[in-house]
């Protein structure tokens, strides 16, 4: 699938640099955020997917061009998958990302499998009808106090094995390499190679 023009379907300008970088290194230009015609989506969705299906589907129609949308979140094993797709809303509807880390910890307090896992939900709508979704997860754990001040969300909390340091701690190129969002996008664009 050829993509000459894409809007990530997204308002939070955190995500989208991060997607955006992603994407260039993968060779896919993305419209310019300031050339993008906002959409205020609401989440209600019980999943990762329908979330993000909603979100491509509605900036699609508004752009008029082929429009990616994440939906993402942390999963911790102690608290049954939360705060999942409420991550961004944890701690409340107008929560901050240090009300959600501070809110984590407090509900984690005391318990020692602080086991917990990011994924990615992507999904690709297009003007005639095409869709194609890719989904990535990183394994880790929560560690007990704020580490690191790259990225954004729980990234100080979150530990990953396979990088030795949080995400919070990690050069954002390399937490491409293995973090939930690098993993859904180089799925997506295995998926757009064929």
């Amino acid at each position: 699938m050829n993509l000459s023009k894409l809007v990530i379907a997204s308002n939070n300008k955190k995500k989208r640099a991060e997607i955006e970088d992603i994407l260039t290194c993968l060779g896919i230009q993305v419209v310019p955020a300031e050339q993008t015609i906002f959409v205020d989506v609401v989440e209600d969705a019980p999943d990762f997917q329908g979330n993000a299906k909603k979100k491509a589907d509605t900036f699609m129609q508004a752009n008029q061009c082929a429009a990616l949308a994440d939906d993402s979140g942390l999963c911790v094993d102690a608290l049954d998958g939360a705060p999942g797709v409420y991550s961004a809303r944890f701690a409340g509807e107008h929560a901050t990302d240090a009300d959600n880390n501070i809110k984590l910890l407090h509900d984690l307090k005391g318990i020692k499998d602080r086991s917990a896992y990011f994924v990615c939900a992507l999904h690709l709508s297009t003007p005639n009808n095409k869709h194609i979704t890719a989904q990535g997860r990183v394994e880790g754990h929560i560690i007990t106090e704020e580490s690191g001040d790259t990225g954004f969300g729980y990234d100080p909390l979150f530990f990953c094995p396979e990088l030795g340091k949080t995400f919070a701690q990690s050069d954002p190129q390399d937490k491409a390499l293995v973090s939930h969002r690098g993993r859904a996008l180089r799925a997506l664009q295995q998926k757009l190679s064929k």
